[in-house]
């Protein structure tokens, strides 16, 4: 395979299957949301049926969000065991090949996981199932990037120490918005509802009190107003490292994305994915006030998770990015012109031999 050449398929399926991904992302996203995680008490059947044959009619009220995502999942593994090979196949490149069997191997932990969470019981499974969700969309948003024409046709470029800075920093926040997933994932499957009812303030002040008294009057509130589940003193506690978070990752990447402007433009496509970047993250933000104000309404959480989603995919594709640039169109006809000359000298001796 030349340096320019592509399979635009290969890479479409790519796209579609990390597309797949995130729908996949939303249908959990739903289901947790809706507080129906455990609708269909068995796996991997439903009701004792196949799940492929589960009859229309008995999806009603939960199993409806439940079955969805076990079927949306299959349909993931599905696409994503034909992406394996689809690029083991087409692809020349040998690290690619093996991401793509290390992300099969993944989709099948996920769904391992999730029949966990269902058999077994335990909450914690689905906050690693959650995060390990998280990650495979990014995995699987990478193998789309680098199977299309743009990072086929760039090539790495000299940084200076202030541009590995700032990809350093592009993988830090990250790394953070990460986190910030992991710790929304758990507060979603505590089941406790919102620990902190209110906001910019947090029961009235700028920090909760988290006493014994103040949980127990807290708790008291909840039964008899909303009927919620109680809290506990950690649980608010882990409401008040998310809010932090939030505001540490919003500022961190207004800074990236006004150095990246500053030092590569606004044009660039750095420039224009910081801006995208940090207009989702300004969604985020603003999803995750209204799901408190709503009183966590399950279709506007949902979308929270998908930004945060889209929020993780953008900040690793800019670190990616950032060691690359695109190559002129003079330099590629360049890197045609070698290539075609190394192929001409190395049939040489095969020709004198015959």
């Amino acid at each position: 395979m030349s340096p320019v050449s592509d399979n635009r398929w290969l890479h479409r399926f790519a796209v579609f299957t990390a597309l797949a991904t995130l729908a996949l992302i939303c249908v959990g996203g739903l289901v947790t949301s809706h507080g129906v995680g455990m609708s269909v008490p068995d796996w991997p059947t439903t009701y004792g049926y196949n799940m492929f044959f589960f009859p229309f009619d008995q999806w009603v009220g939960g199993i409806f969000y439940e079955h969805t995502h076990r079927l949306v999942a299959s349909a993931v593994g599905l696409f994503t065991v034909i992406l394996a090979v689809w690029l083991t196949v087409k692809e020349s490149r040998a690290w690619l090949r093996r991401l793509g069997w290390i992300a099969v191997f993944a989709v099948v932990l996920q769904g391992g996981l999730g029949g966990l969470r269902v058999t077994a019981l335990k909450d914690e499974l689905g906050i690693f199932h959650a995060t390990l969700a998280q990650l495979f969309l990014v995995l699987m948003s990478v193998i789309a990037l680098f199977t299309s024409r743009w990072w086929k046709r760039s090539e790495v470029s000299p940084m200076s120490t202030r541009e590995r800075h700032l990809r350093v920093f592009y993988f830090v926040i990250s790394g953070l918005i990460l986190c910030q997933l992991a710790i929304g994932a758990t507060m979603r499957h505590q089941h406790a509802g919102l620990a902190i009812p209110d906001f910019p303030a947090a029961y009235g002040k700028l920090w909760p009190d988290m006493d014994t008294d103040s949980v127990a009057r807290y708790n008291q509130a909840r039964g008899e107003v909303t009927a919620l589940n109680p809290i506990t003193a950690f649980q608010i506690g882990l409401h008040m490292v998310h809010r932090i978070t939030a505001v540490i990752i919003l500022a961190g990447v207004i800074w990236a994305a006004w150095f990246t402007g500053r030092r590569v433009g606004w044009s660039s496509t750095l420039g224009r994915l910081s801006i995208g970047w940090l207009v989702l993250i300004f969604i985020q933000a603003a999803l995750g006030m209204a799901t408190i104000w709503t009183n966590k309404s399950a279709d506007i959480a949902t979308v929270h998770v998908a930004v945060g989603a889209l929020s993780l995919v953008t900040g690793a594709g800019l670190g990616l990015m950032a060691g690359r640039r695109m190559i002129s169109v003079s330099r590629l006809a360049k890197i045609s012109d070698a290539a075609a000359a190394r192929v001409e000298v190395a049939s040489r001796p095969a020709q004198s031999v015959a």
